[in-house]
């Protein structure tokens, strides 16, 4: 009888003990949820852009390029480039969270030549090596020829959704993946200026149906993309950064008026791709003058686009070069409607020379003359590698950069 009533006691206290034990993990559980449901809403519930950000490449560690080279002259498998890519960009994100980063991207590891990767995985899409390059300031960019071989339509599976994918599982409860891609601006522009009209029109009667087939490819896309849990997505486009040119009517081959049907084609393709996508996948854009071995392609103010790209365009934030004297003032931000974000680019990626802070701080509070300070945000002006030749600084230089934007980030906003 003794001996039974001591084990009805331990047999209690071990329920106890359960009891106690699922609700202490129930409280840890509940406080740890809570916390990142508190943090998500601080960090804007989650979602890029971020009060301390950046563009999306970062500068290509020497084995991954050697180990291209190797694979296009036959050396390597497929598969073992891969598993280098995969090495490399796991490393990658370990020092983006290091860093206090709360996004998290490939560093476009995956990518040779910038946009052109995307556009190559379209139907009616081809590229070749190039004989002329493309003209940057006091250097040629030696990457592929892209042009139209046929009508152009989306391929299923394409390998962006694969690439992001790999960097989605590489999410925790501080970081959110995000996808950097050219936007439809730029495919278009890619295929109807000047030097690509000629074979384009061999395929199309008019620019206005190579634009229709882009947007629709692009919306195929973006479901394909957003089922594979994208929800924050990033058009680059350089298309804006060649019209504010001064020479644009002739890069374009067309009179000012001519010039201003650009500028319309441009966001249209822009919004029509758009059209019906998911409420919560989140569509920022990074306006760019060109960006390849710490040269320009480009320069002008934003002053003849802003009425239509920063009034029309249905994006929600706009990361923006304002590095130096190219990119003009802030005085076009007061276009910028509704509650639509401003991500201002005031360190460069083209120099390894550290900003001075106060300075930075001060064009910070400039700006807000236009947007307010609380949807204002900051980063570098460009990525740090957009395609495999970087710019001319190194890993460290390029660390000590995103460590500067983060530090003058919590000084303006906490």
């Amino acid at each position: 009888m003794q001996q039974a009533c001591y084990s009805l006691i331990l047999c209690k206290l071990f329920i106890s003990g359960i009891l106690q034990n699922n609700l202490f993990s129930s409280t840890i559980k509940s406080h740890r949820i809570t916390n990142l449901q508190n943090r998500r809403i601080t960090m804007g519930n989650f979602n890029a852009p971020f009060r301390f950000d950046y563009v999306g490449s970062f500068l290509r560690p020497v084995h991954l390029k050697q180990a291209r080279a190797d694979f296009e002259a036959g050396q390597i498998t497929k598969a073992e480039l891969e598993s280098i890519e995969n090495e490399a960009i796991t490393n990658l994100i370990k020092k983006q969270k290091a860093a206090g980063y709360p996004v998290i991207t490939d560093g476009e590891f995956r990518r040779s030549y910038w946009h052109l990767d995307f556009m190559w995985a379209f139907d009616g899409v081809g590229h070749s090596k190039t004989e002329t390059g493309l003209p940057f300031h006091g250097e040629a960019a030696m990457i592929d020829d892209t042009y139209v071989t046929g009508k152009i339509s989306y391929k299923k599976n394409h390998s962006f959704v694969e690439h992001f994918k790999f960097v989605k599982a590489l999410e925790d409860e501080n970081t959110v993946a995000k996808l950097t891609i050219p936007a439809p601006a730029q495919f278009l522009e890619q295929m109807i200026m000047p030097f690509a009209w000629s074979n384009t029109k061999k395929f199309y009667d008019t620019q206005e149906e190579v634009a229709k087939d882009i947007a629709e490819g692009y919306r195929e896309f973006i479901k394909e993309v957003y089922a594979a849990g994208c929800r924050n997505l990033q058009l680059d486009d350089c298309s804006w950064g060649m019209v504010v040119d001064p020479a644009a009517c002739k890069l374009f081959g067309v009179t000012p008026k001519g010039l201003e049907k650009i500028k319309e084609q441009l966001l249209e393709i822009n919004n029509s791709a758009l059209e019906g996508k998911p409420e919560d996948l989140i569509v920022n854009t990074h306006v760019c003058r060109g960006n390849f071995h710490s040269t320009y392609a480009s320069s002008g103010a934003y002053d003849s686009v802003a009425a239509t790209l920063f009034a029309k365009e249905n994006v929600n934030a706009y990361y923006l070069e304002f590095d130096d004297e190219r990119s003009g003032g802030f005085e076009p931000l007061k276009y910028v409607e509704g509650d639509k974000k401003v991500v201002l680019g005031l360190v460069t990626t083209k120099s390894p020379k550290l900003e001075d802070a106060q300075a930075v701080i001060d064009r910070i509070h400039e700006a807000a003359k236009y947007v307010p300070l609380d949807r204002l945000y900051l980063s570098p002006q460009c990525g740090f590698a957009s395609c495999e030749i970087g710019n001319k600084l190194t890993e460290e230089e390029q660390w000590a950069k995103l460590a500067l934007v983060k530090e003058i980030a919590e000084k303006v906003w906490g």
